[in-house]
């Protein structure tokens, strides 16, 4: 089955699913998670130098025989190294880690007030010595990214937001989509805060799916990135068995009814 990708602005083709690796740090747990990942189609994983398992990424993908280029891997910069100067430092690290001599896409993880600027022209300088093929943000809101007009050299080719049918935010995601800003969507299973929405359910046995199936399908139709997390290979084949159907304008009207502006993670909202 051949997997969709959307375009970022410098060319390069991303995946619409991704592996999501947050917090899982045992290796064995990680190990098992990665081979099945692989085994089901999955070649784009999210990791992050707060999420502890940079290193475990570098040794699965060595492992698995796979070419580099076969791969798309991300990584972002953690908040406790924004900055001029700690950016470039670490993301040696991240490299050293992830045994690669580049990554694919580089986010910063979180608005963080008074240093965003200064890191994101440290990005903007990983990306021109080619340590990241693309560049981007995690977090990020309009007022954010409408702030970085007035220093980037380079605009973000994505931001990574919590996303999902209780969290739609029709207004962000319409504004990146007119500024050739890919969306991802990470927690896109709102950390199973609310499995039991009768209209959700409802269309999962129209199409004989999943109700997570359905919740992962939404982010697709909406020209989005997915990036599920699971540790459970049952769930990781699960989450990726969503290219087989299409959610029609009726579906897509009633999961626009649901939306609850439910945040399930650190939210950006209010952060100067």
């Amino acid at each position: 089955m051949k997997i969709p990708s959307l375009k970022l602005p410098g060319g390069q083709q991303i995946s619409q699913i991704g592996l999501g690796l947050w917090q899982v740090r045992d290796p064995e747990e990680f190990n098992t998670a990665f081979e099945t990942g692989i085994r089901t189609g999955y070649r784009h994983f999210d990791s992050a130098q707060a999420y502890g398992n940079e290193h475990l990424l570098g040794a699965a993908w060595q492992k698995s025989g796979l070419e580099r280029d076969e791969l798309f891997i991300t990584t972002k910069i953690a908040v406790q190294h924004f900055g001029s100067t700690k950016p470039g430092q670490t993301f040696q690290e991240s490299l050293e880690k992830l045994q690669t001599d580049y990554v694919d896409l580089l986010l910063l993880h979180f608005p963080v007030p008074l240093l965003r600027k200064a890191t994101w022209q440290a990005v903007e300088a990983i990306q021109a010595e080619g340590g990241a093929r693309s560049i981007g943000v995690s977090n990020y809101t309009i007022r954010h990214l409408g702030e970085m007009k007035d220093y980037a050299k380079v605009m973000p080719a994505v931001n990574q937001v919590e996303l999902h049918v209780f969290l739609q935010q029709p207004e962000l995601v319409k504004y990146c989509q007119e500024h050739d800003i890919v969306v991802e969507a990470y927690s896109p299973l709102a950390h199973a805060r609310e499995m039991d929405n009768p209209v959700i359910a409802q269309i999962a046995e129209k199409h004989n799916k999943t109700y997570a199936q359905i919740m992962l399908r939404w982010c697709i139709e909406i020209d989005t990135v997915v990036l599920p997390k699971s540790v459970t290979p049952s769930r990781i084949k699960e989450n990726f068995e969503i290219f087989d159907f299409h959610l029609d304008k009726e579906d897509m009207k009633l999961i626009v009814e649901q939306d609850q502006d439910m945040h399930t993670s650190w939210s950006p909202v209010h952060v100067p």
